[in-house]
């Protein structure tokens, strides 16, 4: 199994994309703007790599780039640079996994914040020529209806054609496929790809990551691709299942207080 060294990452690569963004404020919100055409003035909670588990046997996901706003709208940006045919069932899950997470046992539904899932693509993945597609709900018999249920979901693909989107957008595709500075935006995130060659810290996580990497590898040679996967798989939800569990009993906490106190 042959990985990239830690100094051919590029920012389309998930662990270097994960900590620019996340360590990063402004170019965070800079890009969630640019995509979602929201106005963001600050960040109040964010997590790479968000680990989200309902049951102990049940499948659980990890989000590339998490975080809420300060209107208390979330956002997950994930980078996908290959394509991959169940891409729009995975946005169904990965909605039911943020209502869930974000609502509490006894809250009412009005209080599901709204979401955009965001999934930047190298590839056009519907194969329309488009770079920007949005997707809502809406009704099939009347188009003017919109469910207006708060869930939006958007494929960003480097690869389309049309004249469909901004210079800034444009610009911001070209960097992803070529990872060259396209205006200062680009220049910016390639400025923090650069410095990221010799942040220690990020180097030592990346070769952890590389040689659990390799270990499953192997170990899904000697029991079989698929359960060598697996078990790997399931060491790291367990110690991510821990968290996610203190955390919502943190949360029923601070509810049963609050609740308490009225």
């Amino acid at each position: 199994m042959k990985t990239k060294t830690y100094g051919e990452l590029r920012f389309t690569d998930d662990f270097l994309f994960c900590k620019i963004l996340m360590e990063n404020e402004d170019l965070c919100i800079e890009l969630a703007e640019l995509v979602t055409g929201r106005k963001i003035s600050s960040l109040v909670y964010k997590a790479d790599q968000k680990a989200v588990k309902v049951t102990p046997d049940g499948k659980g996901v990890r989000f590339d780039v998490y975080f809420k706003d300060d209107q208390n709208v979330i956002y997950d940006l994930e980078m996908q640079t290959f394509l991959k045919a169940n891409l729009p069932k995975r946005t169904r899950f990965y909605q039911g996994m943020i209502d869930r997470d974000n609502l509490l046992s006894g809250e009412d539904y009005d209080k599901i914040k709204d979401s955009y899932i965001v999934f930047i693509c190298l590839n056009d993945f519907f194969k329309k020529g488009r770079h920007i597609y949005t997707f809502e709900n809406v009704c099939m018999e009347d188009n003017s209806i919109y469910l207006n249920d708060g869930a939006h979901k958007i494929f960003v693909c480097a690869k389309g054609y049309m004249n469909d989107c901004s210079e800034k957008m444009r610009e911001f595709l070209k960097f992803l496929i070529d990872g060259k500075r396209h205006g200062d935006f680009t220049g910016r995130l390639l400025d923090e790809v650069e410095n990221s060659k010799q942040r220690e810290r990020w180097k030592g996580e990346y070769m952890l990551l590389e040689e659990k990497l390799r270990d499953m590898y192997k170990d899904g040679k000697e029991e079989g691709i698929e359960e060598g996967l697996e078990k790997g798989r399931k060491e790291g939800e367990l110690e991510r299942q821990k968290l996610v569990d203190e955390n919502l009993r943190l949360k029923e906490e601070i509810k049963r207080l609050s609740e308490k106190n009225k």
